[in-house]
Order: structure tokens, then sequence, then C-alpha cells
């Protein structure tokens, strides 16, 4: 364990800095100058060879059809990692006669959370946790962030990697359990794989799970509006 009670995962990666607000909003900025940068790599190219030659226009479709995929491909990498439970992919890990162990997990699950969390957890399959940094959404395989506002959405890649074998309500309970210990330590193990504007990273979530989204982005909202 860190000094501080944080968890002992954190601790172990003595290299990466803890997550704060602050440190929060630098990954943020640095990815929506990537995904700038993008797009004006792509776009220029097209737009210059459309001025200097017209018949070069099938050429500038492919630059723009570039500039929107390579963003496009990087929301959609990071909206599936959060995995509800009881989906394909969910359904997929479990052995036969797991049947059990999955419904009692469930009900554990159901316990950490709240009513109206619950009936949530239920409905989608991702459990929901108020945090200082915005709104979690806890899936089996990763996170999703909504930030304070609701606008911007940060998706972060965790799983329980030495307990793969556990049932899917226990492999979130772990997580569930972990971001309530030490926020900034589950930011710091989590990588960190996209951050963008709410209705990119929406679509792209599994359609279950989407009212979920919608549901912390109302809570982020908000919280915000309370806070000014």
């Amino acid at each position: 364990m860190e000094t501080s009670g944080g968890l002992a995962e954190a601790a172990s990666l003595p290299w990466r800095p803890r997550t704060h607000a602050g440190t929060l909003r630098r990954q943020e900025v640095l990815w929506t100058a990537w995904t700038s940068w993008v797009v004006f790599l792509f776009t220029a190219p097209g737009v210059a060879l459309i001025a200097i030659e017209p018949l070069t226009l099938p050429a500038a479709l492919l630059c723009f059809a570039h500039a929107w995929a390579v963003p496009w491909i990087q929301a959609r990498r990071g909206a599936t990692w959060i995995v509800p439970i009881g989906s394909e992919r969910s359904a997929a890990r479990r052995r036969d006669g797991d049947a059990a162990a999955e419904s009692a997990a469930l009900g554990l699950l159901g316990d950490l959370v709240g009513h109206r969390q619950r009936e949530l957890l239920s409905e989608t399959g991702v459990a929901g946790e108020r945090g200082s940094l915005g709104v979690w959404l806890v899936g089996e395989q990763g996170a999703i962030l909504v930030r304070p506002g609701g606008r911007r959405l940060d998706c972060w890649c965790v799983r329980v990697a030495e307990h793969s074998d556990l049932p899917a309500g226990d492999r979130v309970a772990h997580l569930l359990l972990a971001l309530r210990e030490d926020e900034a330590g589950f930011a710091k193990v989590a990588n960190f794989g996209f951050s963008g504007a709410w209705w990119r990273v929406r679509r792209h979530v599994p359609k279950r799970a989407r009212p979920a989204v919608d549901a912390a982005r109302q809570a982020a909202a908000a919280s915000d509006r309370s806070a000014s």
C-alpha cells in the first residue's frame, strides 16, 4: 500500500504521477491537440489538391476520409473497453456451470451500489460512481469518466488481470471498490485511452450501456451547475 493508504497497484508504478484534476486536464488538452492535428494533417492536403487541380477530387476525398476515420477509430477503441455485464463479450468468458456464481456475484455487486445505481446496473450492465474527477461508469474491462459539465468523456482500460476467472460481477466489484478506495490511484493504474466530446464516445458505447452514459452526463451537468 501507499503511505497515504492508496492502492498497492498504484504504489507499484512509481514512474506514473498520481492523477488529479490538473494532470487529467493536461491529458485532455493533449488529446484535443492530437485530434486537431490529425484532422489538419489529412484535411490540408485534400484542400490543396482541389485548389491545384479539381480533377484530383478522388484523392482529396481519400484524405478527408482519413481525417474522419483516425479519430473515429480511436473513439471506438476507447468506448468499447467498457464491457457491460451480460454482453456477448462477457458471456464468451463464462464457463459452463458458472451461472450460479455469476448470479451470486451480481447480488453482491448490487449491495455495493445505491437503489438508483442498482436499477441502472441491472438495465445497462455497468456500475456508476460519483468521484471528485467526475462521474465514473465501470464495466468489466474499463471505465468511462464523464467530466463535470457532461460535455467531455475520458476512456480508461483497466481490468482485474490476476483474477481473470472471476465472475463478471466480481470483476466489476473489484474495480468499483478500488475506485472508491483511491480514485487518483485508480486513474493512475488505468490506461488512459481516449478523451473527447461526449457524442463522439457515446455512439460507440455498446447500445445497452448508452442510457448509463446519458444518466452520468445528467448527473455531471447537475453537479457542475450546483458547484457554480
